[in-house]
């Protein structure tokens, strides 16, 4: 028996969950329209992706998606592969105008609190008023169903209005985090060609004021497709280019009302991008039905989130979640937003967010739970009353601090871990409203998301190491990479390793529960004597020594086929790495997982490298520790510490 099957778990569904969940009420649906029953989740899961085009239609109809036109064929697949997958063709929709169908009088739109505000409350009729001043604004302006809209902002509440008022209009939008580099910036814009640039003055992060008035300036000229720049007062610089048109204005334009624009399922909804670790970002194009009723059956079906319910995802513009946040909106609820630092001024912050918000879902990356659990921050549970679920996403949540959540924030919280990416702005694996939670794994592969586990052969396997692969084509994978005329990125990004197979990149087990298990990065992946080991496994151990503050972890391929595995350690303040403490390291290691996790060598640095989002740099620093040139390995520019590269360079 597997030490998975042996374990307990920390947490299962109460009856009241278990009766009336929407999960449930999906599956008692389904047995009166369609006199389908399932026995359990992994039932209706085998189902979901197996008869992919009664999947799908059944949640056009359970979810009602509004249509302008009657889509012809639910599924239109390519005869190779998974690119060029086509989905209720012929009908015509609209993102923004399925939000607007839950406005109501009875709760807020948005709750909205950032390092300089207290909390604040967003009507849905302010909302609505401010959305249909922008849009009729941009049509005024000449942007038309396709052209593209840019973005500058820290997540306020204005990215909220200008995002829907370009959906609205049908435009496409693009959005970065205002602390991305500024080359990193005008590299993912230049690409896209946007017609119409919003911008802030500046921002606030971790108690400081950063003024980006001359590079929004900067910006806009180095845009040439740029038409109009709108710059919205977050600091009240004193400084602002003439040519720049003031928000202010634009909200006070004379309009009738929201003219929702429909545009065929297929259309783009917004570009995201790739981290760009090596060479230009990719720019990652969606679709608009694709998004829409991933979102709806992610959210409503898997995270339960229902009409009034409160949701927060700590999140800025230049990551998928907050596309992902946002959408909780149109499953009912109330989005809740943070602008700032998430452990300023105390790592209390986003704890004391959730009881005053009345936050009933709570999300961020794993990052940031490991990071209170080790601050040992103070948490009281009954100030959590409206809390049901947290939600954490970015990189493996290690066991200890699943089981750190149950004991010190909630016990009777609904733990949901779960991983998936920019690719598809949405998750493959997640939770499950009908499942308990397990330290350590992800409750179940998501409805629709043909998840396996592949070993070298391109065969399943069950509680085995494998590489991450999805067999069947997914509504909100990209339609294309914008440029990408012959799908070469594409291909090579998801479907170099298995023919018309997408594979993902990260090291997962499905357990014999068929929970979920990730390991880590596969092309970061460790190799001893043959043995694959996730990273994820050396951070848990060598994390949870008190002197050690971070760590990576890197395999480095020799000519002769050996290798060897490097750790890096950031330490405590004022530790030294010293023969005793890598004594422990490895004593640690051996301990909790095998002698063949030791390192062969362990050298202490200032900082590890990551992404703006908050990822460990792996694949780069391996690639840059084996000769390569780091200028080809890495654009500094999508660092969130690019002065951490001098200990590896």
């Amino acid at each position: 028996m597997s030490v998975e099957a042996q374990a307990q778990p920390l947490w299962k569904p109460g009856r009241a969950l278990l009766e009336q969940s929407n999960l449930k009420k999906y599956m008692d649906w389904l047995f009166v329209k369609k006199g389908l029953y399932f026995r359990s989740y992994h039932d209706l899961w085998e189902w979901s992706v197996t008869d992919l085009e009664d999947f799908w239609e059944s949640l056009w109809n359970y979810f009602n998606i509004k249509s302008h036109d009657l889509y012809l064929e639910v599924l239109q697949k390519p005869l190779n592969g998974l690119i060029g997958t086509r989905w209720f063709t012929r009908s015509k929709l609209n993102y923004a105008e399925h939000i607007f169908r839950n406005r109501t009088k009875d709760r807020p739109a948005l709750i909205f609190q950032s390092e300089r505000s207290e909390l604040v409350e967003i009507s849905w009729e302010t909302l609505e008023a401010q959305v249909a001043a922008v849009s009729t604004w941009l049509k005024q302006r000449g942007v038309r169903p396709g052209d593209r809209v840019a973005a500058v902002l820290p997540n306020i509440p204005q990215a909220v209005v200008a995002f829907l008022a370009t959906n609205a209009v049908g435009a496409v939008w693009s959005s970065c985090s205002p602390d991305f580099g500024k080359p990193a910036i005008t590299e993912r814009f230049a690409q896209i060609e946007p017609k119409v640039l919003f911008t802030v003055d500046g921002y606030v992060y971790n108690g400081k004021t950063y003024d980006i008035t001359s590079f929004a300036g900067e910006l806009s000229a180095a845009l040439p497709s740029v038409g109009d720049t709108v710059l919205i007062d977050n600091i009240f610089s004193e400084t602002r280019p003439d040519r720049f048109t003031a928000w202010e204005d634009i909200l006070h334009f004379e309009n009738f009302g929201i003219d929702f624009e429909p545009v065929p399922f297929d259309h783009p909804i917004w570009i995201l991008y790739s981290s760009g670790t090596t060479a230009k970002p990719k720019a990652i194009t969606h679709s608009v039905g694709g998004c829409l009723i991933e979102h709806m059956k992610a959210l409503v079906l898997h995270q339960n989130v229902k009409p009034g319910d409160r949701y927060f995802w700590y999140s800025t513009t230049g990551w998928m979640m907050w596309n992902y946040a946002l959408s909780s909106l149109l499953c009912g609820a109330t989005l809740v937003m943070y602008d700032g630092a998430p452990a300023y001024p105390s790592s209390q912050m986003l704890w004391t967010l959730v009881e005053k918000a009345k936050i009933t879902h709570f999300g961020s990356g794993a990052a940031f739970f490991i990071a209170s659990m080790k601050s040992g921050v103070s948490i009281t549970s009954e100030r959590l009353g409206h809390l049901e679920t947290i939600g954490s996403t970015g990189s493996p949540l290690p066991p200890e601090t699943f089981e750190w959540i149950y004991k010190q924030v909630k016990k009777d919280v609904w733990l949901i871990s779960l991983s998936g990416g920019t690719d598809v702005c949405s998750a493959f694996v997640g939770g499950c409203p009908l499942l308990p939670v397990y330290a350590g794994e992800i409750q179940c592969r998501m409805l629709g998301a043909k998840i396996e586990a592949f070993d070298e052969q391109g065969q399943p396997v069950l509680n085995e190491l494998g590489e991450m692969v999805i067999t069947q084509p997914m509504p909100s994978m990209p339609i294309y990479f914008w440029n990408d005329y012959h799908h070469e990125k594409y291909l090579s990004s998801y479907f170099e390793m298995y023919p018309h197979v997408w594979r993902h990149g990260d090291w997962i087990k499905v357990t014999d529960r068929k929970s979920v298990i990730i390991y880590g990065r596969s092309d970061a992946t460790l190799n001893r004597g043959g043995v694959r080991i996730g990273t994820a496994e050396i951070y848990r151990a060598v994390e949870s020594i008190p002197d050690v503050k971070d760590s990576l972890a890197v395999y480095l391929e020799k000519s002769n086929g050996e290798g060897t595995i490097s750790l890096f350690v950031v330490l405590a303040k004022d530790k030294e790495l010293t023969d005793e403490l890598k004594t422990q390291i490895k004593d640690t290691l051996r301990t909790q997982y095998s002698p063949r996790h030791v390192p062969d060598t362990i050298e202490q640095v200032g900082d590890i490298p990551y992404t703006i989002n908050g990822k460990k740099m792996e694949a780069p620093m391996k690639r840059i520790l084996m000769g390569q040139d780091p200028a080809k390995c890495i654009n500094i520019d999508t660092m969130r510490n690019p002065e951490s590269l001098k200990a590896f360079i």
